[in-house]
């Protein structure tokens, strides 16, 4: 065997070897974001009656976001939009095979179902199931090889707040416990709440010390930042937390003053969600 021949398998298997760790840490992540769904009787119940043109739409508009977080949080290195759609679609089959898999053995799923419900209760959890495939290299892995690709401008960083907001907003949109807490919600108290989330978010990026907090130039005045990031921040976990509502149907039949607490309450955890979003992608 010649140095070249050597050096040539060399590379290969250090390519086979990168290729399974991006793989394992993709069904890792899947499991770690998708599994509290795949153990919620709502969520079941969600891909037997949501309306099938809603679930379409979720799927299809999830698919930008995940092209967004295969270029800037991706379980291996992509730089164009070709690299992000191959990643894309083996995210969406990592979360397919995880979700088949996970609802088989829990006996959610079986071969005596109608094909509807079977097809709906495997798609709605494939989507979170591969946004946590993406999700699953900057969750257990580092990203030495990808720190140029991760130089940030002002929309990418919105982009990656609203990835955040959705990675919490999908875990309990579904459940009831959002509407029953709205329903015993004073105005008082969810205007606390709005001020509580607004208040965690800006000290979640700027006054913690965890590992990616933004620093505050010192010419830069303390309301251009809040405005500029936590505002803008909260506004998009709103709109994130409304469209996975209505995408639920857990809109449906309310008041818009009952609508509203339920858009306030689910937005909490999506607010800190986006925030956290931003020390950890």
């Amino acid at each position: 065997m010649t140095d070249g021949q050597g050096i040539a398998e060399a590379d290969q298997d250090d390519e086979l070897s990168g290729l399974l760790t991006g793989l394992g840490r993709a069904f890792g992540g899947a499991l770690l974001f998708c599994l509290p769904m795949l153990m919620t009787m709502e969520m079941w119940e969600l891909g037997f009656a949501m309306d099938r043109w809603r679930l379409l739409l979720l799927l299809l508009t999830s698919l930008p976001m995940l092209m967004f977080l295969s270029h800037y949080s991706g379980f291996e290195a992509t730089w164009d939009w070709k690299e992000d759609l191959r990643d894309v679609a083996i995210a969406y089959g990592i979360g397919l095979v995880s979700s088949i898999v996970v609802l088989g053995v829990l006996a959610v799923i079986g071969p005596q179902m109608h094909a509807s419900e079977l097809i709906g209760k495997i798609v709605i959890h494939t989507i979170p199931g591969a946004l946590g495939a993406l999700l699953g290299r900057s969750q257990f892995g580092p990203n030495e090889d990808n720190e140029e690709k991760r130089e940030q401008s002002y929309g990418s960083e919105l982009g990656i707040m609203a990835a955040g907001a959705l990675y919490l907003g999908l875990n309990v949109a579904p459940t009831e416990e959002m509407i029953l807490i709205a329903f015993r919600m004073s105005s008082l108290q969810s205007l606390l709440l709005i001020g509580l989330s607004l208040l965690l978010m800006h000290g979640f990026v700027f006054a913690s010390e965890f590992k990616g907090g933004s620093e505050v130039r010192e010419d830069t005045r303390w309301w251009s930042e809040f405005m500029r990031f936590t505002v803008v921040g909260y506004a998009i976990a709103l709109a994130i937390s409304c469209y996975v509502l209505w995408t639920f149907g857990r809109l449906d039949g309310l008041s818009l003053s009952t609508s509203l607490y339920v858009l306030v309450v689910l937005s909490f955890p999506a607010a800190i969600g986006a925030a956290a979003a931003r020390l950890i992608l």
